[in-house]
């Protein structure tokens, strides 16, 4: 397919520094996308040439037991775009005709090329943690891709939504996009208990996020972008009979339904658009955590 847009993520940061090992050089980094079918393989049914699509990065065979039972993410062949496979930071990308979504009328190409790999990865995290309605769900990092998501599909499901930031700017921010509040955190606790804590940080936030759980909480991660070793106390967990889950990326229904609620008006925040000859400065603007939601590229 042609890229139309396409959206940076940590990933491309680790990728550039060659973390985590790419299976083969060269790779082409780019875990987000979207654009137009350019040419159809053998026996492709679903799709033809000019249609508008949206990548699914959580990439799967779609044919074995594991995709047909909704369990795509273990697949043998699962492996995330840009990571595992090349992939849409150029002109054009080859992508199975499973990990394609109908582009949502109306909603621009910027859009559609930030939302996948963030969304899907809030998305399936809030599910994992059982997020229903009128429970309280704190979202660690607003700004970042996953917690900027996280914020606007625990509000979608009918939570009432708070977030940390080191940066004040952010915590306005996050407010003006819905959550009840935001809080300036220092590393201490934050006043506030949760049903729900997400958090892909890791070990710099583990210990105000787990203090910061209700009896019978969920926290659920993704990552620890800023470290993956921590410190659990047992005692604390099992008395308070609270839970860990671990999530990443997500299956294609999950993905299908994330769309549907794009498509029926769950924001996607875009934080800056550059075009794709503009890449070391998109980069940068990543790297420089400054950013408030996705850092997209114009094709």
């Amino acid at each position: 397919m042609d890229v139309a847009a396409s959206a940076l993520n940590h990933l491309d940061l680790w990728l550039r520094q060659g973390l985590p090992k790419p299976k083969a050089f060269p790779m082409v980094p780019g875990c987000d996308g979207a654009g137009t079918v350019a040419v159809v393989g053998e026996g492709v049914t679903r799709w033809q040439v000019g249609d508008e699509v949206v990548i699914n990065p959580s990439f799967a065979c779609g044919r074995c037991s594991e995709c047909l039972g909704d369990r795509s993410v273990f697949c043998a062949k699962w492996g995330i775009m840009g990571e595992h496979y090349w992939g849409s930071h150029g002109e054009a990308v080859t992508v199975g005709e499973a990990n394609l979504v109908r582009k949502p009328p109306g909603l621009s190409w910027e859009e559609a090329g930030a939302y996948g790999l963030c969304g899907l990865t809030a998305y399936r995290m809030l599910r994992r943690a059982r997020l229903s309605a009128g429970e309280t769900l704190l979202v660690v990092g607003a700004g970042g891709g996953v917690a900027t998501a996280a914020s606007a599909i625990g509000q979608r499901f009918g939570a009432r939504v708070f977030a940390t930031s080191r940066d004040p700017a952010k915590c306005l921010r996050a407010t003006e996009l819905g959550a009840v509040e935001a809080f300036v955190s220092q590393g201490g606790p934050v006043p506030v208990k949760a049903d729900v804590v997400l958090d892909s940080a890791g070990s710099p936030t583990w210990s105000l996020s787990t203090r910061a759980l209700k009896p019978g909480g969920r926290l659920v991660t993704c990552g620890g972008t800023g470290g993956v070793t921590v410190e659990v106390n047992l005692a604390r967990l099992f008395l308070s009979q609270q839970e860990v889950i671990g999530s990443t990326m997500g299956t294609f229904t999950e993905f299908d339904e994330l769309t549907g609620l794009v498509a029926t008006g769950l924001p996607v925040v875009v934080d800056t658009v550059y075009d794709l000859d503009d890449y070391p400065t998109a980069l940068k603007r990543l790297e420089s955590g400054a950013q408030f939601g996705k850092v997209v590229l114009r094709h």
